[in-house]
């Protein structure tokens, strides 16, 4: 998968993009002047199957929509994101998906990432429905590095936009 972003990304939104595709073992591409087709175009001679743009709001990632590279919307997410500076220490070869929000589970085919139900240490994705009291998040994706460690790298959807 190629991510890339907005046309004139913030540094938040860069350093998003950048954690992303460490976690994912991904290609990030600054967008600039491209099109859409343009990107498509790059991810095919790259290699890749799909597209993943992150839009902004006042500087912060917002969205996330995924493509193929027919450039038919696969999914869109609202989100607001938190990022880190430091080393993540995930092996995407090996990363997997623990997830408890069924609406979420189409992330592991369009990350094309395998599901477990098997209990994990580490290395791998844990989607759980967000607290009661948020009112803001419909869910929560965190991040275990290869180390068994809660990274601080994670993404609050708000919400999934339909097409």
């Amino acid at each position: 998968m190629l991510i890339s972003t907005s046309r004139k990304p913030s540094q938040k939104t860069r350093t998003f993009c950048k954690n992303f595709s460490h976690a994912f073992g991904f290609d990030y591409t600054n967008r600039g002047k491209s099109s859409l087709r343009d990107l498509l175009i790059k991810a095919t001679q790259l290699g890749h199957d799909s597209l993943v743009l992150v839009y902004q709001i006042k500087g912060n990632p917002s969205k996330l929509t995924f493509y193929d590279l027919e450039a038919n919307e696969k999914l869109a997410l609202l989100v607001s994101v938190n990022t880190t500076n430091e080393r993540l220490h995930i092996k995407p070869e090996d990363l997997k998906i623990r997830s408890s929000v069924k609406e979420l589970d189409i992330l592991a085919e369009v990350l094309a990432i395998e599901i477990t139900k098997q209990p994990q240490d580490s290395n791998y994705i844990r989607i759980s429905y967000a607290d009661y009291d948020d009112d803001k998040n419909f869910a929560i994706i965190y991040f275990v590095n290869k180390k068994g460690e809660q990274i601080d790298f994670q993404i609050n959807v708000k919400k999934i936009v339909e097409n």
